[in-house]
């Protein structure tokens, strides 16, 4: 509460107010002293400090200065904001109409660059089908060759499959790679022109994948580009993006932007006409196939059946061992349930010692003496206790021995597992996938 409001009373009220109720101190406290001093409760309320008049007119000039020069500040923030929004405004015009101005050309600029790579597309695509009608006739006897290449190396893949112990290099693998040595040996005879017209056409289809991703780069760009030159002030789907006014680093320059396409168109070119050159050298491949294929076939075979027989007798064995463990761990898991009674039963007699032992220490003076009762009450906590320890040891032992009987229960159904993967892949997986290999006619490059 401020001076001022602590001065200003009534005298009033202060009249209003019975002489048996005013309060005695303040008479106490406040004397009145001079030629002119008043005493009595008509005064009481005025006898206080007060601001002098001199003071409440310097008050009053102060707040007319500081209006004053609030007004004028407020006048010339007013006439500078004004003329910095015409400013303001005139250099976002500007600018506004000179990004849409650039964004027209780089318009320009995109159009001509996905022309240029679509042309060399279409040529592209030209040139790929007239290799590819060089190749239709050197793949007649690859076609055999590319099944049995196919079998060979997905059995080798399915066996990798193979889970824990059972992942061996044996007999099978031995064959089978020596098979796919063979097949990609007979295979190499068969295509010495070939190569050469299926790596080119894997080089003009990479190049085309370029040139499409390119293109559909510059497509998205040029969608893009499109709906930010038309986007105006006006414009429903404008809003903020306050971090989007940075150069982003993976952002290229526009040389480094044109010199990638024009590399690209470059290196198109460059392969279209190594495809030319090559359609001009291609000769008829050698009709002729090997009989080692179907030979080793055989012997492929021959080495799965051994396998599998060995397979199915050692998964026997351990079947036979799980059910001789699961029959052990029934018979531990009875062990443990009488020997987690035999400890509960002997909780009610300890219960009772203790309590009789906790009862006779309330005997009075000399009554409380070590009595053959006593101690006898004492042994016997002894020995139940005794006997609660080694049940509780051997009770330890046994579920340690159940663990460790679980654990290895847990090994032999993951052996059983394996081995039944094992068996499932070599039978299901492999010989039965087998049955597709070509025959010789097939591998002699007939149809």
């Amino acid at each position: 509460m401020s001076a001022t409001e602590v001065l200003v009373t009534h005298p009033q009220v202060a009249q209003c107010i019975p002489e048996e109720e005013l309060p005695c101190k303040p008479y106490c406290m406040v004397k009145n002293t001079g030629p002119h001093s008043s005493s009595g409760l008509a005064t009481a309320g005025f006898r206080t400090a007060k601001y002098i008049p001199e003071e409440w007119m310097q008050n009053n000039y102060s707040k007319y200065y500081q209006s004053f020069a609030d007004q004028d500040t407020a006048e010339n923030v007013r006439n500078e904001a004004k003329s910095l929004i015409a400013e303001r405004e005139k250099l976002t015009q500007d600018t506004q109409a000179n990004s849409t101005k650039r964004l027209g050309e780089r318009l320009q600029d995109i159009f001509f660059w996905k022309s240029e790579l679509t042309r060399e597309i279409e040529d592209l695509l030209a040139e790929t089908e007239l290799q590819l009608e060089k190749q239709r006739g050197l793949e007649v006897a690859l076609d055999a060759t590319e099944v049995a290449m196919f079998i060979s190396t997905d059995n080798l893949q399915n066996r990798e499959r193979r889970q824990g112990p059972d992942l061996v290099k044996d007999a099978v693998e031995d064959e089978l790679l020596k098979e796919a040595d063979l097949i990609q040996n007979v295979r190499g005879v068969l295509k010495r022109t070939l190569d050469q017209v299926i790596t080119q056409i894997r080089k003009n289809r990479d190049i085309k994948e370029l040139l499409e991703m390119d293109w559909s780069d510059k497509y998205e760009a040029y969608k893009i580009d499109v709906k930010a030159g038309g986007l105006n002030n006006q414009s429903t789907n404008i809003q903020m993006h306050p971090n989007s006014s940075k150069f982003e680093d993976n952002s290229s320059t526009p040389e480094s932007w044109a010199q990638f396409t024009h590399c690209n168109i470059y290196k198109a070119e460059q392969e279209r006409m190594n495809s030319i050159n090559l359609r001009a050298l291609v000769d008829n491949v050698l009709e002729e196939t090997s009989k080692d294929l179907r030979e080793q076939y055989d012997r492929v075979n021959a080495a799965f059946n051994k396998r599998l027989e060995e397979l199915f007798d050692a998964k026997a064995k351990i079947d036979h061992h799980l059910r001789k463990i699961l029959e052990q761990i029934a018979s531990q898991e009875r062990n443990i349930a009488n020997l987690k009674q035999a400890i509960k039963d002997k909780e009610a007699p300890l219960k009772v010692a203790q309590t009789r032992l906790y009862e006779r220490t309330y005997r009075p003076n000399v009554e409380l003496t070590r009595d053959p009762a006593q101690v006898n009450l004492i042994c016997e906590v002894r020995e139940i206790s005794e006997s609660i320890a080694l049940l509780q040891e051997k009770l330890k032992e046994a579920q340690m021995s159940l663990e460790n009987m679980e654990n290895t229960r847990m090994i032999l159904e993951k052996e059983v597992a394996i081995k039944a993967n094992s068996i499932f892949i070599d039978s299901e997986k492999c010989l039965k996938h087998r049955v597709r290999y070509p025959t010789v006619v097939r591998l002699a490059g007939y149809q």
